[in-house]
Order: C-alpha cells, then sequence, then structure tokens
C-alpha cells in the first residue's frame, strides 16, 4: 500500500486542506452560471448587438440548445457524485487533500460519518471535518488495513534489533514478543509479511534459544 497518513505520536492526524477545499468548492459554485444568468447575458447580448449586423434567431438558439446540453451533463455528473457519496457513509477512506496556504498534500484517513450537501456538491464527513468528493483517493477494508498496520509494525520494530549474530540475550523480551505477535496472527494477516522478514524472525529466536542453551550449560559446568 502506498498511502501513508500524517502521524504524530501514534495518531493519525487531520488536515486544514479540508476547510480550505470546502471554501474552495462553494467559491467555485457561486462563480459559475446557471440558467438565469446565460439568459441574462443572451437578453444582453440582443440589446447590445450591431443593429446593421444583427445575430440571428438562429444562432441564439444554438448558443441556448448548447448551454442545455452542458448543464444537463452536469447535472447528471452531480447525480451520480452524490449516489456515489451516499454508498460510502460507513466505508473507511482515505482523503487526498492540499493545503491552499503551503501547497502540502497529505492523506487523511477515517471513517464516513455520514455526507453533506453543499450548492449540489457532496461532501464527506470525516473526523468531523468535511471534505470534498473529488478528494476521495480511495476505499480501504479494515481488516486489511489492520493487517497491513500489524505487519509494517513487525517489521520496523525488527529493525531496531541487532544483527542475529550480535544479538544477546539481552533481546530476548523483545524477540520473544514479536514471535508471539507473528503466531498470534490470522492467516490472512500472515500473508502482509514478507517471507524474509519470517525467515528473519525465526532465525532471530533460534538464536535466543541457542544463547539460553550456552548459559545453561555454562552454570551447570560452574556449578559442577
Amino acid at each position: 500500500m502506498s498511502l501513508i497518513a500524517s502521524v504524530t505520536d501514534g495518531k493519525i492526524q487531520q488536515t486544514t486542506a479540508s476547510a480550505t477545499s470546502l471554501s474552495t468548492e462553494k467559491a467555485s459554485s457561486a462563480n459559475s452560471l446557471d440558467q438565469d444568468d446565460f439568459l441574462q447575458l443572451l437578453v444582453a447580448q440582443m440589446k447590445y448587438q450591431d443593429p446593421l449586423e444583427p445575430t440571428s434567431n438562429t444562432e441564439y438558439i444554438s448558443q441556448y440548445a448548447t448551454f442545455s446540453e452542458l448543464e444537463q451533463m452536469q447535472n447528471v455528473n452531480s447525480n451520480v457524485s452524490l449516489q456515489r457519496a451516499s454508498a460510502l457513509v460507513g466505508q473507511h477512506v482515505y482523503m487526498k487533500v492540499t493545503s491552499e496556504t503551503t501547497g502540502n498534500t497529505d492523506y487523511v484517513y477515517g471513517k464516513v460519518d455520514f455526507v453533506q450537501i453543499e450548492n449540489n456538491k457532496a461532501y464527506l464527513s470525516i473526523n468531523s471535518s468535511l471534505y470534498s468528493i473529488d478528494d476521495l483517493d480511495s476505499v480501504v477494508d479494515p481488516t486489511y488495513l489492520e493487517a497491513y498496520n500489524m505487519a509494517t509494525d513487525l517489521v520496523a520494530r525488527m529493525a531496531k534489533l541487532p544483527t542475529v549474530a550480535n544479538t544477546t540475550l539481552s533481546s530476548k523480551t523483545e524477540i520473544t514478543e514479536l514471535n508471539k505477535i507473528y503466531t498470534e496472527m490470522t492467516e490472512y494477516q500472515k500473508e502482509f509479511v514478507a517471507t524474509d522478514v519470517k525467515t528473519l524472525l525465526q532465525s532471530y529466536v533460534s538464536k535466543i534459544t541457542e544463547l539460553e542453551k550456552a548459559a545453561e550449560a555454562s552454570k551447570e559446568a560452574s556449578e559442577a
């Protein structure tokens, strides 16, 4: 999975870009032309046309037909967007949002609580913030995400261990815990752990076993 949410102290952080996205969308809607605006422009065009070279009625009708067709297409797209947004309620998603102030792009993860309609535009409520449906990057299965995070955490913790050759009994607690985490994973979750990682983990476990046997043998020899 290539998406990485912004994390601080173990918590996925929200971004203020959602508010920017919302205000930008509203401004865009406010600046767009509706049918009444077009008719007013058409009337103004007729009023101020050159009387010596007046525009033909056919051209006016063609302009209006073109605008009507465009408006119908926009309405269809809007309806599809609303249906799509409604289907996302209860789903876990990633939103790709860009800050208007910094230009930085962040990923926001969360559950869609409800859909709000603003100026015929759908916005998803995630973590108490509204995000445009256009910012939707991907829909994530919670089971998948949990498995992915468990595998990522396992690899990150193993990376902090010394090499197998330099491992001592001081790492026993951590290695034992990591092995327990992997052993208790479901078969589905284990699929997210790479084969070389599994092999390396087993090498650490075997090393600890050897060290324990060596320590026990040394203790018995000293007591004899």
